[in-house]
């Protein structure tokens, strides 16, 4: 599928000597945090709207985070791994697993806490929530990690849970990275348990991370864990590829330049939210309210959100809503804000409406729908409707490349080929455990902004 933009990691610069910091904290850098702060954009599909009878819009809301202040010291990170070694992780899977925990660890800073939670049949800390200086002791107990048992999933994220909360009060990033190759069967193992697990744990801005490895885990499982966490999903075919995703992973969180964001969409009295496309949110009369709980360095992510505008005249010019966004700056530690506000126009030119489309917002409401498509692709194969499924992922591409075609927007026609190269191999060979953890990765991605790393 086509890969949303890349994120650009900064690398965080030390500080040489008290009096520098004492120069720096006094001017630059305290100017510095201040000024960087995160912007948000209001738009719409259209900034023309065509005059006459009510119609709906697409709403985008963007949150674009400024780059981490390279002069300034990171906001620590509070990291749990939480490693599957059950039997099916024998092998290769369970040594690049120690291999990725270990990269992790040198990635740290000695005012960061780590910890590592294994699970099989059992729970065990194996690292108990300490900062990472004792780095060898730590290695040296990673490297005893052996497969063998069964999968108590749950157990494991709940324990990694209770490292975290060791240092909970503290001014930290919390994370956890969960592994696991195979289904939960000990304890709690649907994925509405891990959903509300996942709820629990954004509550306390817990956000959990999870990388399935090979084709025999729950995909719904932790797809559903990192959605109500607000974390993200991977899915790797091998083992080999674990170092490289913790390392993308730990370098996304030792990015965070905002936390703790919410957002709230006002919308004036004639203007109705009809849905949330994509996110979870919640739509009260007026206002759509929405959390996320960490932005990145340069990372944009965005709401969208359908709306139905009244019935307008040619000439005439409406608000549409405002966005407020709240957020804690790790580096300040002050609580920010910022605001923005999207207007339309009405015309009875069509003309003027056609040029006045906004490609980005058109696009990314497209692949959304997209996402939406293959999930319900999902859920129709599951019900053994084959070629309902293959219809719906068919129809979505050729929605992708009418709109594609329209704007001459190269994305979208890249993505309906691809939904139709993989709309085919199911038709020929049914969706297999393979197929069905792409599409649903895949959608995650989509609708959580997330690169695929």
């Amino acid at each position: 599928m086509a890969h949303l933009k890349r994120y650009q990691h900064r690398t965080i610069v030390s500080f040489f000597t008290a009096l520098i910091i004492f120069v720096i904290m006094t001017g630059g850098v305290r100017a510095g945090i201040e000024q960087s702060k995160v912007i948000c954009r209001v738009e719409t599909d259209r900034a023309v709207l065509p005059a006459g009878d009510s119609q709906n819009v697409v709403l985008k809301v963007t949150l674009a985070a400024p780059p981490a202040p390279g002069h300034a010291k990171r906001p620590p990170v509070n990291l749990s791994l939480v490693l599957d070694q059950s039997g099916s992780m024998n092998g290769t899977k369970i040594e690049q697993a120690k291999a990725a925990a270990i990269e992790a660890l040198t990635r740290l800073g000695l005012q960061d806490i780590f910890s590592v939670v294994v699970y099989n049949t059992n729970v065990y800390t194996i690292v108990p929530a300490q900062n990472a200086r004792n780095v060898q002791g730590i290695i040296h107990n990673i490297q005893q990690i052996r497969a063998g048992g069964s999968t108590a999933l749950f157990g494991g994220v709940s324990q990694g849970a209770s490292e975290i909360r060791k240092n909970l009060e503290s001014d930290y990033i919390h994370r956890i990275i969960l592994l696991s190759d195979g289904l939960a069967n000990v304890g709690p193992r649907m994925p509405e348990d891990l959903g509300r697990l996942g709820a629990a744990l954004i509550k306390e801005n817990i956000s959990v991370t999870t990388v399935g490895v090979g084709t025999d885990y729950n995909e719904d499982l932790m797809t559903r864990l990192a959605q109500k966490s607000d974390g993200n999903t991977y899915f790797v075919e091998s083992g080999f590829d674990l170092p490289r995703i913790f390392a993308a992973e730990l370098g996304d969180v030792l990015n965070v330049v905002a936390k703790k964001i919410k957002v709230i969409i006002t919308l004036p009295d004639s203007v109705k939210a009809v849905n949330i496309i994509g996110r979870e949110g919640r739509i009260r009369e007026n206002q759509v309210e929405l959390y996320m709980n960490q932005l990145y360095g340069d990372q944009e992510k965005y709401v969208l959100v359908e709306v139905n505008i009244p019935k307008s005249i040619s000439g005439s010019r409406i608000k549409i809503a405002q966005a407020d966004v709240t957020y804690e700056n790790p580096f300040s530690r002050k609580s920010e804000k910022s605001t923005g506000i999207s207007y339309a126009r009405f015309s009875s030119d069509s003309g003027k409406v056609a040029r006045s489309s906004n490609i980005e917002v058109i696009r990314e409401y497209q692949l959304n729908l997209n996402a939406l498509a293959q999930e319900k692709a999902i859920e129709l194969s599951d019900q053994g409707k084959k070629k309902e499924a293959v219809r719906e992922l068919k129809q979505s591409a050729a929605r992708l490349k009418q709109v594609g075609f329209q704007y001459n927007d190269k994305e979208l026609l890249k993505e309906a080929d691809e939904l139709e190269v993989q709309a085919e191999t199911i038709e020929d060979q049914g969706m297999s455990p393979k197929s069905r953890k792409l599409l649903r990765t895949e959608s995650f991605q989509m609708k959580n902004q997330q690169l695929s790393k």
